[in-house]
């Protein structure tokens, strides 16, 4: 069972161009940098993101996404709840993020 973890950024007014190019660098960088506790080895199955470039309008101030998944319901919350690499990009983007919206969801299951 994969579960699908969707993550949509804000930012403050006061975040700058480098400032976001950073934080989603650091964002994609946790595919590899996430490890699970026991084996050490990656465990997020695939990870992308990017700038909306949607002509659809309805993005609100949300300016970029991420789709992240996960093999098991078990790898998501140890990612959200404990994994130290996620965890320290939480309090980094803690600081310039305005508003997050998180949506997970398992293929299939309605």
């Amino acid at each position: 069972m994969a579960i699908i973890h969707i993550v949509l950024f804000e930012w403050k007014a006061s975040t700058s161009h480098a400032q976001v190019e950073e934080a989603c660098r650091r964002m994609l960088a946790l595919k590899d940098m996430c490890l699970n506790a026991s084996s050490q080895k990656p465990y997020i199955k695939s990870f992308s993101g990017g700038r909306n470039n949607s002509k659809e309008g309805h993005a609100g101030p949300f300016t970029h996404g991420f789709v992240v998944e996960f093999e098991t319901e078990a790898d998501r919350d140890y990612y959200v709840s404990e994994d130290p690499a996620h965890q320290d990009f939480i309090k980094f983007a803690g600081e310039i993020l305005q508003n997050v919206k998180v949506v997970d969801y398992e293929p299939g299951k309605l």
